[in-house]
């Protein structure tokens, strides 16, 4: 595959072995290809993109995290921007840690391992007694940089973590997913000439690009059939999200009592599924920009979309789980007391407290992550629901 043929002008090209990682990439999924007869659905392509073993964007080597472009990272996450999320984080973890009477942690995703840390902090200052604090990551590179981060912030506390390569049956206790749902591989639909078309992905010339296949008598498309088709764009463009579904499923279903949360950007069915969404929500980003081709250098760039939180939900709800509650991120940060942690910060110390109340900002404004970041969560064992979510929440709304 020629890379240039994807590659943006305005997106720097990546180094040498880098693109040697795209390649060896590119090889396996024209192979893949060949033998699923040339189309292959996009749902499979992003998995092997994201996840394929030692090649993919999650379990490869590249740099995710970071607050630049020019460190190497691509995007940014709210444990990056400031400590006072975990520290915020952690009190509504505590309250549910106590409420069930349970005393372990499990983390998906850690990223750069600074959520944990401050959580592993946070939770050691309220008082608040555990156990063992549990990382899932599929990522080797991003284990080692987890492992260095909590000994350098936390060198008390680390012999508490532990890294899993698989789930147990059963866990009593509290589970955080921070920017985990929205890196589950999706189905893309098109509807077009009156019908559904499932879209995929071939090879043309040597460049990727998409196909539309008509989709099959077989295929289940109750969730799109809520779609008002008379008044949608033409060539109206969606995605479904099974994956993540069947990990909220398996998650809640392996918690046998506590909690478990998950924090992402989308929104309710209605409103993700609206005839004016009309392209759907798939995007990329690379080197901290954020583009809509994910063709562009397969492995080396994230390829993300929005949650569809309603399908969720049901997913875990589906389990037995109760629904804890549903709400903004801001609202969510504002209950569990995110004004106050600032305020512990000396105004007049401006070095410290102008970057603090900045990264806030952003965390809580509409404009920024605020409103797009939702907070949801499951429950077993819980009489009562969480301070986080005493008012503002929005369940009746999916």
């Amino acid at each position: 595959m020629n890379p240039k043929a994807h590659q943006p002008d305005s997106l720097p090209a990546p180094g040498p072995s880098a693109l040697a990682q795209s390649e060896a990439l590119v090889a396996q999924l024209r192979a893949e290809l060949d033998d699923a007869g040339g189309w292959l659905s996009f749902e499979r392509y992003m998995e092997r993109a994201l996840y394929a073993p030692g090649l993919g964007y999650y379990s490869g080597g590249a740099r995710k995290f970071g607050l630049r472009g020019d460190d190497g990272s691509d995007f940014v996450t709210a444990p990056e921007l400031s400590p006072l999320f975990a520290t915020t984080l952690a009190r509504p973890l505590a309250e549910a840690l106590q409420a069930s009477g349970t005393r372990d942690v499990m983390e998906f995703g850690a990223g750069t391992g600074k959520l944990a840390a401050g959580l592993l902090i946070a939770l050691e200052a309220l008082g608040t007694e555990f156990d063992s604090y549990a990382i899932v990551d599929l990522s080797g590179e991003l284990r080692e940089r987890q492992r260095e981060t909590i000994e350098a912030a936390a060198p008390t506390l680390a012999a508490k973590v532990r890294w899993l390569d698989a789930l147990p049956e059963r866990f009593e206790g509290v589970v955080i997913g921070n920017e985990v749902l929205d890196a589950m591989p999706v189905r893309l639909f098109a509807f077009h000439a009156g019908a559904w078309h499932e879209r995929g992905v071939v090879s043309r010339d040597g460049v990727f690009a998409f196909e539309d296949r008509a989709v099959s008598a077989a295929d289940d498309l109750t969730l799109l059939s809520e779609i008002d088709t008379d008044t949608a764009n033409d060539d109206y463009v969606t995605e479904t999200h099974e994956a993540a579904r069947a990990f909220t499923r398996t998650i809640c279903t392996m918690l046998a009592r506590g909690a478990a949360f998950f924090i992402d950007y989308g929104f309710p069915r209605h409103e993700y599924y609206h005839a004016q969404r009309a392209q759907g929500t798939l995007m990329c980003h690379y080197r901290h920009r954020a583009h809509g081709d994910p063709f562009l250098y397969p492995g080396l760039q994230d390829i993300t979309a929005h949650v569809e939180f309603t399908g969720i939900a049901e997913a875990g709800v589906e389990t037995g789980a109760d629904l804890l509650g549903f709400t903004s991120q801001a609202r969510f940060l504002l209950n569990a007391g995110i004004t106050e942690a600032l305020s512990e910060i000396d105004p007049s110390d401006t070095k410290r407290f102008l970057p603090a109340a900045n990264a806030v900002q952003k965390l809580l404004s509409e404009a920024e992550m605020g409103e797009l970041f939702k907070v949801i969560a499951f429950s077993r064992g819980l009489d009562d629901t969480l301070q986080a979510f005493s008012s503002g929440d929005r369940s009746h709304t999916l």
